[in-house]
């Protein structure tokens, strides 16, 4: 039996396998959410220097280290230790350390294996409800981008368009080669209703309240979620979203005291909606039109 008979015929492998591999892909997901908002802010600054035309400092004008989401390794914030292969291992590796540095004893934070394992069960679960096909890989790259746009908005308030934008063309392309359960015009459809859904929804808020509700990024997200999904699935996700969002920021106003001025990410909300829509859309879909038959 070859191994892709394996896993058409035995889910158990398919799931353990996928469980595996998410968790180094969660590894690396913990290095994108860390660097590529420095990466950005970096290539901020430099194109601002250069459209301002203003003199190199004494800072400036040294050279930098390279730095992407390669180099340099990963090392100890604390000690600048490098971790070794050894130390890296997803979430074992923080175990057996017991939550330290193996060089200083910082304590290194308990995020990183929680992202791998979140990374891991949610694509377990994704492997679980598709089974053995090249949806399947579409919605891992899904998951995958979706769980690292959620961190770094929760950090950063920012939904990176070095991630928006390729997973809106992905989404794109897949419906064209048929990957995706879409059609090429309910994906494009979906792009475009999705971004002009959310900068309608920004312009009327500013326009009544003098404020910005939420950022650009938001609008890229819900296109990208339109082509994988097609248009069908953005009234679901809007609502998911808006609800979830809606009792989480109610919820920190009143039991934590926020102030209510303070922004509150909405990324995360939207992401969460669309990855549940991913799997389950229809049939909330379907669950929701039986019952106001009734």
């Amino acid at each position: 039996m070859t191994l892709t008979e394996l896993y058409a015929t035995e889910p158990a492998w398919l799931i353990g396998s996928v469980f595996v591999l998410s968790l180094l892909v969660g590894s690396f997901l913990n290095v994108v959410i860390h660097r590529l908002p420095i990466m950005m802010e970096r290539d901020w600054r430099q194109q601002a220097q250069e459209l301002l035309a203003s003199e190199p400092t004494a800072h400036s004008s040294q050279p930098t280290a390279r730095y992407n989401l390669i180099v340099p390794r990963s090392a100890c914030p604390h000690c600048g230790t490098q971790i070794t292969a050894l130390q890296n291992i997803p979430v074992i590796s923080w175990l057996l350390l017991r939550g330290k540095c193996a060089n200083c004893k910082a304590p290194i934070s308990p995020r990183y294996p929680v992202i791998e394992l979140v990374t891991a069960i949610l694509s377990a679960v994704v492997a679980w409800q598709l089974g053995f096909t090249w949806h399947l890989g579409a919605s891992l790259v899904l998951s995958w981008t979706l769980v690292a746009l959620c961190v770094i908005d929760f950090d950063q308030q920012l939904l990176p368009d070095d991630l928006t934008l390729p997973l809106l063309w992905l989404g794109l392309l897949l419906s064209v080669l048929q990957v995706l359960p879409v059609t090429p015009a309910d994906s494009i459809i979906g792009a475009i209703v999705g971004y002009l859904s959310l900068w309608v929804v920004f312009h009327l808020f500013k326009l009544v309240t003098g404020k910005e509700g939420m950022g650009y990024g938001d609008f890229k997200l819900l296109a990208a979620l339109g082509a994988w999904l097609g248009w069908q699935m953005l009234p679901l996700i809007i609502l998911l979203s808006a609800c979830v969002g809606a009792v989480v920021g109610i919820s920190l106003i009143v039991l934590r005291g926020r102030d209510r001025n303070i922004p509150i990410p909405f990324g995360p909300y939207l992401a969460t909606a669309g990855w549940i829509a991913m799997l389950w859309g229809n049939d909330v879909t379907d669950a929701y039109l039986r019952s106001i038959q009734l």
